[in-house]
């Protein structure tokens, strides 16, 4: 009724294996989605200041202050 001999058993490791091999990759899915959402790039501080600026958050002496702060001296 259940089978006997070799083709039983290889059925049964078949099984096991896709069943491994499927929950294996359901973690990997998992996991990619977090690592690659968690963490932006760092902004570069001369855009933030200009996009500030362009908003109008800082006004003109500010701006002026705070972009020769940023640069680096030659």
């Amino acid at each position: 009724m259940w089978g006997s001999g070799a083709m039983g058993w290889v059925g049964w490791m078949v099984m096991t294996l896709a069943m491994i091999g499927f929950w294996a990759l359901v973690a990997f899915g998992i996991a990619a989605l977090f690592r690659t959402g968690s963490a932006p790039p760092p902004a570069d501080p001369l855009r933030v200041l200009d996009d500030r600026f362009a908003r109008g958050e800082i006004d003109a002496d500010e701006y002026q202050a705070r972009r020769r702060a940023l640069r680096p001296h030659r």
